[in-house]
């Protein structure tokens, strides 16, 4: 074999290593970037699961935070950006979605926590109900950051909900005591 053909095959070979190497994993078929960037920070991928009820096949979460965490407690509390990209994998109805997230809240905060962010979790409600139906392959984005929440669809950001507990208690939606699905905070928690 020449000299060409063995740099060839190199760069051939780098070439497909570039290419594979910007996926930190793949969930049901939905590949995701080890990296994302949030608020000028860059966040890697601390996990990522599937959302599936009655085994239905929801969403792939992934989380991303600017240094790995295995509990729930470190990424909750974590003063830093964070983002929880939700990639459909059916066409979901806003209210639907958006009433999955109020059963979130209201299933892993107390009625003090609950009442204290009610403007805001308002606020939340009418930026999802106005995400319209949302479809196969969308990606719905939650960045946390000190600001608040800012929603995201498919890149384009759809507005924003101020205050670092109502981000906390929307966290709680995935990662809280009693999770929407178990086995995917596990998953975001890289277990």
């Amino acid at each position: 074999m020449s000299a060409n053909h063995r740099l060839a095959g190199l760069v051939l070979a780098a070439g497909l290593f570039a290419a594979t190497s910007a996926y930190a994993a793949e969930v049901a078929g939905v590949k995701l970037d080890d990296s994302q960037r949030v608020a000028g920070s860059e966040l890697l991928l601390n996990g990522a699961g599937l959302r599936s009820k009655l085994f239905i096949k929801l969403y792939v979460a992934a989380l991303y935070l600017p240094q790995k965490a295995t509990g729930a407690a470190a990424v909750l509390d974590a003063p830093g950006p964070r983002r929880m990209q939700l990639r459909l994998l059916r066409e979901i109805g806003a209210d639907t979605l958006h009433g999955a997230l109020e059963e979130g809240l209201a299933n892993n905060n107390t009625a003090v926590e609950l009442d204290a962010i009610k403007t805001q979790s308002e606020q939340f409600g009418a930026l999802m109900k106005g995400l319209g139906k949302v479809r196969e392959g969308d990606s719905v984005t939650l960045d946390f950051t000190a600001d608040g929440v800012a929603v995201s669809l498919n890149g384009e950001v759809r507005g924003k909900v101020a205050g670092v507990a109502f981000g906390k208690a929307l966290l709680k939606v995935w990662l809280g005591e009693k999770p929407a699905d178990a086995a995917l905070k596990k998953a975001l928690l890289g277990n």
